[in-house]
């Protein structure tokens, strides 16, 4: 090798050496509510997110840069951590948050901040105002039409409902109502309650006055557990059902034998290794499951740290189809446009084809029904 070789060789890596130094982080902006009520499902998605961070640093040739937010559970605040992150740390891309008020004041900000958010929480936001979001939940229609399939399956007639009184309430009992219907249930009750309520004896004395074959609860995390508690000082014998925002350790500590029983939708990483080796689904899940372990140093007992595992899943997928550099406009939008161009993304809860118009990239393939039993969840055949 000549010497002119050898200083071309050397001014090449120089170059490259400095390209990287100088190349732009790619920041990912994530709120969660690591404290207050829903504290149960905010941290799980902080423990993801570490855990996929541990595993892929970089993202398309640059390093990432996690800056983390805690909403306290607070929709408000959950907006105002969005605009700080996106306005003054200038983020490239938002995740977040744990409820669905909160995530509905995020997706508000980055609409309005032209920043793409990525969320693990349900959101139902129609035309332009939900441009710049995607969501790597299922659906709440998607996931209760397979509980509501699985009512009829054991002869329900009549299920009473209670659940939030807020915006996940709403949508759980709404997708109730329009499963419910073809189905041949009739649903007899609509009772609600606050996050922080320490109660539900009116509601379920109400409820249980009904007699109806089945409740179905329409809500997450420890305060999920309310109805199941109550309904079972009440002697109640009928069926239970949830949502999948009751798939936390801290729900089955609280509920203990009160919710012996309980049927919920979840995506199939809560059961990845009962999955057949030809899923794809299984080896994605396998994996999560290894890098939440390294970097959290045990094995996930929630299906939600699996969400935002799944968004930087989503992200690493878009910014590798994105054009221009991290902390530019030119960046984000790139981006955005990548993310709700997603095609057959593999991840834990589903595989996620995207489209520019719809907020949701899950299909049936992201659902399975599990079963409460002796303080462990069972897939339902």
């Amino acid at each position: 090798m000549t010497n002119r070789t050898l200083r071309t060789l050397a001014l090449a890596a120089v170059a490259l050496a400095a390209v990287q130094a100088f190349a732009a982080d790619l920041k990912v902006g994530v709120v969660s509510s690591l404290s207050g009520p829903i504290a149960a499902l905010g941290i799980p998605y902080e423990k993801g997110m570490r855990a996929a961070l541990a595993q892929y640093p970089t993202i398309a040739g640059h390093k990432v840069q996690l800056i983390v937010l805690d909403d306290a559970s607070d929709p408000t605040t959950a907006g105002r951590n969005a605009r700080k992150l996106a306005v003054d740390d200038k983020v490239d891309v938002l995740i977040g948050t744990s409820g669905v008020p909160g995530a509905m004041a995020i997706a508000a900000v980055a609409r309005e901040t032209n920043t793409p958010l990525i969320s693990p929480t349900p959101v139902v936001i129609p035309g332009d105002e939900g441009a710049w979001t995607v969501t790597v939940s299922q659906p709440f229609g998607l996931m209760v039409s397979a509980v509501v399939d699985q009512m009829k399956k054991s002869g329900v007639k009549t299920v009473a409902y209670i659940g939030f009184s807020d915006a996940l309430g709403d949508l759980a009992y709404d997708s109730l109502v329009q499963a419910a219907k073809p189905a041949g249930i009739e649903v007899v009750a609509n009772e609600r309650y606050a996050r922080s309520d320490s109660s539900v004896a009116g509601q379920v004395l109400k409820i249980v006055a009904k007699r109806p074959d089945a409740v179905f609860a329409g809500n997450s995390g420890t305060p999920g557990a309310l109805p199941y508690l109550a309904l079972a000082e009440r002697g109640y014998k009928g069926r239970i059902y949830g949502t999948h925002g009751l798939i936390n350790a801290d729900f089955v500590r609280v509920g203990g034998s009160a919710i012996e029983g309980l049927q919920v939708p979840s995506g199939p990483v809560l059961v990845a290794d009962q999955l057949p080796d030809s899923n794809p689904i299984k080896k994605v899940s396998l994996a999560f499951r290894d890098a939440y372990q390294k970097a959290n140093g045990a094995a996930p007992v929630d299906a939600f740290s699996a969400y935002t595992y799944d968004a930087y899943l989503v992200l690493m997928d878009a910014a590798a189809r994105a054009k221009g550099e991290p902390g530019t406009p030119e960046f984000r939008k790139s981006l955005r446009d990548a993310i709700v161009t997603t095609r057959e993304l593999v991840g834990t809860h589903g595989v996620y084809n995207f489209k520019p118009d719809d907020r949701y990239g899950s299909d049936q393939r992201a659902v399975v029904i599990v079963r409460m039993e002796k303080g462990q969840w069972k897939l339902v055949p």
